[in-house]
């Protein structure tokens, strides 16, 4: 299984790679496959990984994944389709959020919770003013993503677990995909948007995909113990 995930991250790797240069070159046909391509090996690498955890945690992360690859064929469309690709990943972070709640209690910690709070004021203080009509559903996706990252931060100082770390890291990275993905489409475009973007938003799903362990980590440090 660890080779398999071995090479599934690889040619994940290469795919991305591929995608990200049919963007800036303008490939059309090489857009459509590697893209969704991309996600299938994170996909399969999750797969791979649901003996390690609890059933729970392995169908949200999977289902969470399943509908940002909605989102990702929704946003590469030639017609604007950005409002169900936003609605497509609103719907992923709420899988992401219910896994890293599972098991965990909501506690009152603020000193976790400030940095988002103040990011959320601040990213869309940034777009407010180019947002029009769409002031609302963006100010609704922020708060669910940044609830996400929140939640896999909570998980990581709960079990302090490295898959949790993983979890959370992905959190971040995917905070900052569409965090630039919103910069580059609302308030003024720029060469390398793309490229950062992609690149942590992949990175972010995979690394997602691999806290699937997170559960099994935990029993496997209990029965050392014992």
């Amino acid at each position: 299984m660890k080779k398999a995930s071995i090479i599934l991250t690889l040619l994940a790797v290469g795919s991305a790679i591929l995608h990200i240069w049919a963007e800036y070159h303008a490939l059309r046909m090489q857009i459509y496959v590697f893209k969704p391509l991309t996600m299938v090996f994170i996909l399969l690498i999750a797969i791979l990984k649901t003996k390690e955890a609890h059933a729970f945690y392995a169908f949200a992360i999977i289902a969470g994944l399943v509908c940002s690859m909605a989102g990702d064929i929704f946003l590469m469309l030639p017609s604007d389709q950005f409002v169900p690709g936003l609605i497509s990943f609103l719907i992923a972070h709420l899988f992401y959020i219910a896994a890293f709640t599972y098991g965990r209690k909501i506690r009152p910690a603020p000193w976790l919770l400030i940095p988002f709070v103040l990011y959320g004021i601040l990213i869309y203080s940034i777009l407010s003013p180019y947002l029009g009509v769409m002031k609302l559903s963006v100010a609704v996706y922020i708060v669910v993503i940044l609830v996400m990252g929140w939640r896999a931060w909570e998980r990581w100082s709960q079990t302090a677990e490295r898959t949790a770390l993983l979890a959370f890291l992905g959190a971040v990275l995917f905070i900052i995909s569409d965090s630039v993905l919103a910069l580059n489409r609302f308030r003024e475009p720029f060469l390398v948007a793309r490229a950062l973007t992609l690149s942590t938003y992949f990175a972010a799903q995979w690394l997602i995909a691999f806290s699937i362990s997170t559960i099994g980590e935990s029993k496997k440090r209990g029965q050392e113990q014992n």
